[in-house]
């Protein structure tokens, strides 16, 4: 049932990333038809716009703007996910003496297992999805968000601080800020979690900032100055929330 339902999951997550990828080159207007365009990416693209025709027709401090708004409005969401990762990680050294209690692979150790594990979650209020499904929610949002910016026919006709908005940054100052800041949150993130411990996570540490600094450097720099906003905006979560919140937990456990 378990195995179903993460394939659903999987599945939904894919049918709305493609959908939306098969218009990223199409302007978004509003006439554009579709849930996807009407519910999710032109009311980003009309905010966009708003704020820029409020501030001089400055789209690039409208992106700064509204990428803000939207991780303001997401927060809620990632402290949520951040609590659920913490008890989750609370109760690893118990899940691994279970684990090991019941190592035999036979059927009826196994269900034992799976009622123990169960067990285990509910004493402690652990929902082992509560951790994913704020990922979820969070995806056609942000997908949204880069289709607005990508879809913004005025935006490319715009420039902000050094670079235009519609041409990649001449400089690379973008690109390199971008995977910066991505490889910095990720890598607080890891700090003090069991995720540093395991080879495949410390590959992602340096995949991920490496493939959005190349994709910023081919990319339009509005595009860019949104991952670079989100990338800083999230080390600054980390920091203020994150890090208190594990510190006052493992404050907790001490006594």
């Amino acid at each position: 049932m378990r195995k179903k339902f993460w394939l659903l999951v999987v599945l939904i997550g894919l049918l709305a990333i493609l959908s939306g990828c098969t218009e990223v080159n199409e302007p978004i207007t509003s006439e554009s038809e579709g849930i996807w365009n009407q519910y999710f990416v032109y009311p980003i693209s009309w905010l966009i716009t708003y704020f820029a025709e409020l501030f001089n027709e400055n789209y690039g401090l409208a992106i700064v703007l509204v990428t803000i708004i939207v991780r303001l409005l997401l927060l809620p969401l990632n402290v949520k996910q951040l609590k659920s990762s913490k008890a989750m990680q609370d109760i690893q050294p118990k899940m691994k003496e279970l684990q090991q209690k019941y190592s035999s692979k036979d059927a009826n150790t196994q269900q034992k297992l799976q009622q123990e594990t169960m067990a285990l979650f509910q004493k402690h209020g652990v929902n082992p999805l509560a951790g994913c499904l704020p990922i979820f929610v969070q995806m056609p949002i942000l997908i949204g968000m880069y289709h607005a910016i990508m879809r913004t026919e005025t935006i490319k006709t715009h420039s902000f601080l050094w670079f235009q908005l519609g041409e990649p940054d001449p400089f690379f100052i973008l690109p390199l800020i971008a995977g910066g800041a991505t490889f910095l949150q990720q890598k607080l993130m890891m700090a003090g979690s069991p995720a540093a411990q395991n080879p495949q996570m410390m590959v992602m540490l340096y995949v991920m900032p490496i493939m959005i600094g190349v994709f910023a450097i081919f990319f339009p720099s509005a595009l860019a100055l949104y991952w670079v906003v989100g990338n800083i905006f999230m080390v600054a979560q980390t920091l203020f929330i994150r890090k208190p919140m594990m510190a006052a937990n493992n404050g907790g456990d001490k006594k």
